[in-house]
């Protein structure tokens, strides 16, 4: 079972999610390593921190979607990537924890306070030896394996790059102005110069000659290529993670609303890997929605 392809066919199997035979299922909260001891010493382990109380959605993780929980579509796609030892789940609610673990996943609780999911998978990660921590969004339901691999892969083969995510293509006016998906720039060597909520670049000329950032984008459809959405996707290394979760919020994260400017203040360079798959953070109602009929279709 060393190879990638014996993993894949036991990480990916169709079984699944299916009910586990156990007694009657039963979390108490205690802390992270009397859950995650086994799990030291493995290099690369993915930790999806789960939230009940969302504020647009509450109970997000738990929405059925294709007749299963979000977070279960999000579990099983995190176990099929390569390299990857453990996936876990981080949350500060019972019900979600009793989902996955019912479904044959793991789960660990985590304190119902943290400001960022951030600060969650940190908790989670705290008592393991894993030398690279992946944070997938819970909120990612069509997030490909291959692009979670493929924000992995700077991170295990460059010891210098401490923090890594991907970006993808946007493709409408619509997208680039939605508050709700984060647009990023990066420099000429793939890190990021910044994350926003907002429109970035601003195509000044385009604007001008347009009258509106919208009227330019429908006029001129190549701007579109300036503008890369931000997938809900971390790679860090552990101590790098355990620094980040120290730090207080920062005065740009806390205006975006936007956990990894927390990194960016402090300095850390965040290597950027664009993908040409596309996922859909599930923020709102609509959103869902989307991602539902996507799934209907498969």
């Amino acid at each position: 079972m060393g190879s990638w392809t014996a993993q894949r066919f036991r990480l990916c199997s169709p079984f699944f999610g299916l009910p586990v035979p156990k007694g009657p299922f039963s979390l108490t909260r205690r802390r992270a390593s009397s859950i995650l001891h086994d799990v030291a010493r493995e290099r690369v382990v993915v930790i999806i921190p789960a939230r009940y109380a969302a504020q647009r959605l509450p109970g997000k993780p738990l929405l059925t979607i294709g007749g299963r929980p979000m977070i279960l579509h999000v579990y099983e796609r995190a176990r099929c990537v390569p390299h990857v030892a453990r996936v876990l789940v981080a949350t500060d609610d019972e019900r979600i924890a009793a989902v996955v673990q019912q479904a044959g996943g793991e789960a660990v609780l985590t304190s119902p306070h943290h400001r960022s999911g951030t600060e969650r998978v940190a908790e989670a990660a705290m008592h393991l030896e894993a030398e690279i921590v992946v944070n997938v969004q819970g909120d990612e339901p069509l997030l490909e394996p291959t692009v979670i691999a493929a924000a992995l892969e700077p991170v295990l083969t460059n010891p210098h790059i401490l923090m890594a995510t991907t970006s993808e293509p946007m493709e409408s006016a619509e997208e680039v102005l939605n508050p709700n998906v984060v647009k990023v720039v990066t420099d000429h060597e793939g890190f990021a110069l910044y994350f926003s909520r907002q429109p970035i670049p601003f195509p000044r000329e385009a604007v001008r000659r347009a009258g509106s950032l919208e009227a330019a984008l429908r006029a001129e459809p190549s701007l579109l290529g300036l503008y890369r959405r931000h997938t809900g996707l971390y790679v860090y290394r552990r101590e790098l993670l355990r620094q980040l979760a120290a730090w207080p919020p920062t005065p740009l994260e806390e205006a975006e609303q936007l956990e990894q400017l927390r990194a960016l203040e402090h300095g850390v360079r965040i290597k950027v890997v664009p993908v040409a798959e596309r996922s859909i953070g599930v923020d709102t109602p609509e959103d869902l929605e989307r991602v539902r009929a996507l799934i209907a279709k498969r």
